[in-house]
């Protein structure tokens, strides 16, 4: 074998060994330094705790967390009993005042509304709540569709508009009404989080409007200022449609502003006729004249 080929197998073997020593020592050690700290009873989930559950006894458990325990974790079981969960907490997961609601809060959506917002229900169409593509944590805007009230829609018919952007995503999922003959039905409801002003836009928007709910990044906290649309517009607009204000969409000009124009006379010139006369080897023009034609063109 080649002596070469040898120096440097025995060589990798030895740079080799002593990585693994070296690397050894290491854990070896910060696992003697976490053995010899003083180990501290927290409480830790036993399973998955889902957003908005209820903890009971069975939920929660004391776990051994050496060094310091995280900020605002709970000591004891009572502690943790009886409040909301408002984030997922994991299986062995310790429990923190951060992911839980105020004692007395309750559980369900109510424990997750953070302090001056609020939850508001809006019933999305089938696509949007078979699809799935609206889920909790998501960020949304909301579109309008309807005829504005007064002459626009005469002239423009139905108009969309973006109301509301960038909100987010309490829960989503299905809701039990009852049809006209009294037989329950299952209607698609999202829970949007919106502060008081825009609860107010929402209601009155689902009470006379179509509702749309469009999904966006949520790390894109750009609001995009729109006119709306009209179904004129998705034709090249009719004659006479200008972009109004923002959140009227666009505004008819009414025929009765426009002046009519003068009606004028003109006169057209009048070509006279010519007849040629052929007579053997001889020809000769004849040259006949005509009246003037007057028409009346209205401008």
């Amino acid at each position: 074998m080649n002596k070469r080929l040898i120096t440097v197998f025995l060589f990798a073997l030895i740079v080799a060994a002593g990585a693994s020593g070296v690397l050894y020592r290491l854990v070896s050690h910060k696992m003697f330094a976490l053995a010899g700290q003083p180990q501290k009873k927290i409480v830790g989930a036993v399973h998955l705790l889902e957003l908005g559950a209820l903890v009971r006894a069975e939920d929660v458990k004391l776990i051994d967390w050496p060094g310091s325990p995280p900020k605002g974790s709970l000591e004891t079981v009572d502690a943790a009993i009886g409040r909301g969960v408002i984030s997922p907490i994991y299986d062995n997961e310790p429990l923190v005042e951060t992911r839980l609601a105020p004692r007395g809060a309750g559980a369900g959506l109510a424990a997750t509304i953070p302090p001056g917002m609020r939850a508001v229900a809006v019933r999305v169409n089938d696509l949007v709540g078979v699809s799935g593509f609206v889920l909790p944590g998501m960020h949304v805007d909301v579109i309008i569709s309807g005829n504005p009230p007064g002459n626009i829609s005469a002239n423009t018919g139905t108009m969309s508009k973006t109301i509301l952007q960038d909100i987010q995503v309490l829960s989503a999922g299905p809701k039990f009404q009852r049809d006209e003959e009294g037989k329950p039905i299952s209607v698609p409801v999202v829970n949007l989080l919106v502060t008081p002003e825009q609860a107010e836009t929402l209601s009155l928007a689902s009470n006379e409007m179509k509702i749309q709910l469009v999904l966006r990044n949520p790390l894109d906290k750009d609001h995009t200022k729109t006119q709306g649309t009209a179904v004129a517009t998705l034709f090249g607009g009719p004659t006479g449609i200008s972009p109004a204000q923002p959140g009227i969409g666009y505004r008819p000009i009414r025929a009765s502003h426009a002046k009519p124009l003068p009606e004028a006379v003109v006169a057209h010139a009048v070509e006279p006729v010519l007849i040629e006369v052929i007579n053997g080897a001889k020809r000769t023009e004849l040259r006949f004249a005509q009246s003037e034609k007057t028409e009346v063109v209205a401008r």
